[in-house]
């Protein structure tokens, strides 16, 4: 590449790190990539599990990017409702190669007003979640519907990382770097989605989340009613 391919990961309070630094640890291998961490204001950002990711980069500074990837969490309440947020990603994505997220930070992008008609994945618990701006909800691990690509939940974050390092760089560049990390999945438990987890184990999950979920329903009901 002439120019380095500037990836950019847009964060904020409470993210859930893994839907950040998974997809963080593929693209930054990236060839001749520049990867930069942001938020809205710069700074030290917390996750929603206390780990701080320090010395961000304000958006505001950020001239331009070729990939944009929002990762989800607990904070998606407060940053889809954010308007200084939302508008720089907005700015961002408008000249973006690719528009991308992690888990249900999809429902940023939604809330940014960039999914309308378009498919899209998220965490099965707040799949349900995506018309309300529009998006198609898809129950996928990656999707792609023209330039957006997005993760389903937490983990997805990788298979989606290398989903877009093969169509930036090839798959032969894309293997090599799975293979660098040693992904190779084979997890103790077959739980990793509700139909597999069962109805007992899902519920304890959905009871965790419910409030999450009304409280979000709430913000923007509120945001709307104030437009």
């Amino acid at each position: 590449m002439s120019e380095p391919f500037r990836v950019v990961f847009a964060i904020y309070p409470r993210l859930t790190q893994l839907d950040f630094t998974g997809p963080f640890e593929i693209l930054a291998r990236l060839p001749g990539a520049e990867t930069i961490v942001a938020s809205r204001d710069g700074g030290a950002i917390r996750s929603d599990t206390g780990l701080e990711i320090g010395a961000t980069r304000k958006l505001a500074e950020i001239e331009r990017c070729d990939l944009i990837c929002v990762p989800g969490g607990p904070g998606v309440e407060a940053a889809s409702v954010d308007p200084v947020f939302l508008a720089e990603l907005k700015r961002l994505a408008s000249g973006a190669r690719y528009v991308t997220s992690v888990c249900n930070g999809s429902l940023i992008l939604g809330a940014a007003g960039l999914l309308k008609g378009k498919r899209a994945a998220c965490h099965w618990a707040w799949r349900d979640l995506l018309p309300t701006f529009g998006a198609i909800p898809v129950a996928d691990r990656v999707v792609r519907d023209g330039n957006i690509i997005t993760g389903g939940g937490v983990t997805a974050g990788i298979d989606f990382a290398l989903t877009v390092m093969a169509d930036i760089a090839g798959e032969q560049i894309a293997r090599a770097i799975q293979l660098s990390v040693e992904y190779a999945p084979a997890p103790p438990f077959d739980s990793g989605t509700p139909e597999s987890a069962g109805a007992e184990t899902t519920g304890l999950v959905t009871a965790r989340m419910t409030s999450r979920k009304e409280s979000f329903v709430r913000a923007h009901a509120a945001s709307a009613a104030a437009e």
